[in-house]
Formats: C-alpha cells, structure tokens, sequence
C-alpha cells in the first residue's frame, strides 16, 4: 500500500514561494500517478496538479499554471510542488495522493487522505 507524507507548508506572504514534498513512505509508488489536492477553510477538496507515474504529463488548474510546477524524482520516491507567486486565495491544506487520469484531469486513485501540510498566504 503507498503512504504518502506532506511536507513543506508553512506561513508565506503574497509574491512569496514554498516547495511542497509528497514522499512515499513505503519505498514504491506502485507505478502510480500521483497528484497534488487542496482544501481552503469552507470548500471542497480540489484538485491542482498531477504527473504520471513516469515523470510526463503534468496537468494543472487554470488558477495555478504559470506559478506552479510539478516534478518528480523517482529515485527518491518523491514528489515536489514548487509554488511561486503565491496568493491568498491558495491558503489551503495541501494532499498528495496516488491518481488517475481521466477526462483531462488527475483524480484520486483512493479516498485514503493523510493530514496534509498546511499553506496560509497572508499579509
């Protein structure tokens, strides 16, 4: 079974940057896309960006292109979020979770969340 560990949120103001780490504590990916979710205080989980299993295809929200990137290094078994330029409205408690992808988007393989890694953009 994958087990996923954020890490890398923190308190930034707007214009800002934080680099956010998903890393599989069990050694394997198992071969699984993987993705990148949040949730702001009242609304639903969203997706914001994915990359398959090997490294391609990185999609992401309208809201975020052109400020965030997503890689990934397989040799660790690590997944990375940069996040430049950040604004308010991405205060969010970030997941990463093993993904599907389907009608132009990455979704969850499974309803199986960690505690996430808290992002606050604020002056």
């Amino acid at each position: 079974q994958v087990q996923l560990v954020e890490s890398g949120g923190g308190l930034v103001q707007p214009g800002g940057s934080l680099r956010l780490s998903c890393a599989d504590a069990g050694g394997t990916w198992n071969n699984y896309a993987i993705a990148w979710f949040r949730q702001a205080p009242g609304k639903e989980r969203e997706f914001v960006a994915g990359i398959s299993w090997s490294g391609t295809n990185p999609i992401y929200i309208d809201s975020v292109k052109g400020r965030f990137t997503i890689s990934r290094d397989s040799a660790k078994n690590t997944v990375f979020l940069q996040m430049n330029s950040l604004k308010p409205e991405d205060t969010a408690v970030y997941y990463c979770n093993a993904a599907s992808y389907w009608g132009g988007t990455y979704r969850p393989f499974t309803d199986l969340w960690g505690v996430g890694t808290q992002v606050t953009v604020s002056s």
